[in-house]
């Protein structure tokens, strides 16, 4: 059995921007990088469990809507007081027009 998901159509998500997207009673983000590129990473922030798909995308870095911690989306590194755990990352890849992640 495939460990790949099916999370969104790619053109649901707008180039430096990102999408929620739950899946067996997870929740996880999907980023679209200024480059076009995708990623994906747990979805509730680490310090308070706020949903990041709630916050502000600039460049490589996913903004906490609550507290303002910051992330690399790419890497899932802690970049920003108050978060200092880091976020898991997941891998994406897209094929026929959709995104997929590996959450196995």
């Amino acid at each position: 059995m495939s460990d790949w998901v099916e999370a969104c159509a790619a053109g649901d998500i707008d180039e430096e921007d990102v999408r929620r997207f739950d899946h067996g009673g997870r929740t996880f983000a999907i980023y679209r990088s200024p480059d076009d590129e995708y990623f994906a990473t747990d979805g509730l922030c680490t310090h308070e469990k706020v949903h990041l798909a709630d916050g502000l995308v600039m460049d490589d870095i996913i903004e906490c809507p609550k507290h303002n911690g910051r992330f690399n989306y790419k890497t899932g590194d802690a970049r920003g007081a108050p978060v200092c755990v880091n976020l898991r990352t997941y891998p994406v890849r897209v094929g026929a027009g959709k995104v997929l992640v590996r959450i196995g």
